[in-house]
């Protein structure tokens, strides 16, 4: 079995689980494990704060890794809105993003949607717009 499903299949049964561990990836600096949380197809989209349209793992593989180049990012979904409809779960967070200022640790939020859908491997996400 392929490592990155292996992985995946352990997040569990639901998007919320798939949710969770996409999260603590980003947290730990784990891309492997972020890699995971996305589904095979090679339409999965990414869109970073004031970045471009990402399609494809590729793509959206490179973009993580950059970003977790210098280790985790400390962000924490907040008030997640759950649409759920048959094979799609669509949540609307906030995220609240710890970042360094010249007065120490500070908070950013941003507004992200993250789309998951019913696989053949379990709930993936799709699609991750903040």
């Amino acid at each position: 079995m392929h490592r990155t499903r292996y992985r995946a299949a352990q997040f569990g049964g639901s998007a919320d689980e798939v949710e969770v561990a996409f999260y603590e990836a980003l947290h730990h600096g784990d891309l492997e494990q972020l890699m995971a949380c996305w589904a095979d197809e090679e339409d999965i989209v990414c869109v970073h704060p004031g970045g471009q349209r990402l399609v494809g793992h590729t793509a959206v593989r490179a973009a993580f890794e950059a970003l977790l180049a210098n280790g985790g990012v400390r962000v924490q979904p907040e008030r997640a809105r759950r649409i759920d409809a048959g094979g799609c779960s669509v949540h609307s967070v906030i995220e609240r993003i710890e970042v360094m200022s010249d007065d120490g640790p500070a908070h950013a939020w941003v507004l992200a949607t993250n789309v998951y859908a019913k696989t053949v491997h379990g709930w993936r996400m799709v699609a991750h717009h903040a």
